[in-house]
């Protein structure tokens, strides 16, 4: 796994050919028991660097396009798994808990539900404040700038881009790790202003 712009966290990848980009998976390395955030698969190498830091308590899926390894992952830890309340009558993995927005999941990883995305009330996380971590909505195809899914995509495009000024708002933003492309890891903030400014 790679180390990220904290000491506590770090991501591993898989790269999609059709799109041309990586999808991503993140680990929150935790004294009281580590959280993966929509886990690609791990490689041999990622899987021993991840038990070597405590293996994985939690996982945490920002909807259900983003399930990807999480099944495996938790057949061989015991993890528990949670996804979106919005779709919890068609998730298609059991969860251990429904996220709303609001909510955090444990002290200092806060809930944002985004609406207008392809699915309902995607999830986003917010690390202690300065790190955004996102599923599906915003993503970032080329490195140093954030986009949007394309509007073809999108259930609701007014509702996608409220989300996306609401985000925005978050002057404390440093770091925008995407499940999709190139993660922006100073000036967070600025980069998400900049995509409001041209949706």
């Amino acid at each position: 796994m790679k180390s990220l712009h904290r000491p506590d966290l770090y991501s591993w990848s898989s790269f999609n050919p059709a799109r041309n980009i990586d999808f991503n998976g993140f680990a929150w390395i935790r004294p009281e028991g580590n959280i993966l955030i929509d886990p690609v698969a791990l490689s041999n190498h990622d899987w021993n660097h991840l038990q070597s830091l405590g293996g994985v308590v939690w996982i945490v899926l920002t909807n259900s396009d983003h399930v990807r390894s999480a099944k495996e992952i938790i057949d061989q830890t015991y993890a528990k798994l949670a996804g979106p309340a919005a779709e919890k009558a068609t998730f298609p993995i059991k969860c251990d808990r429904w996220l709303s927005d609001g909510e955090e999941l444990v002290p200092g990883l806060k809930t944002i539900e985004l609406q207008g995305s392809k699915t309902p009330g995607e999830l986003a996380l917010l690390l202690e404040d300065t790190t955004l971590i996102t599923g599906d909505l915003i993503r970032a195809h080329k490195a140093g700038s954030l986009t949007i899914l394309p509007d073809e995509k999108l259930v609701n495009r007014a509702e996608a881009v409220a989300a996306v000024r609401r985000l925005a708002e978050l002057t404390q933003v440093e770091a925008v790790l995407v499940g999709d492309g190139w993660p922006v890891f100073r000036d967070g903030s600025d980069r998400l202003k900049e995509l409001v400014a041209i949706l």
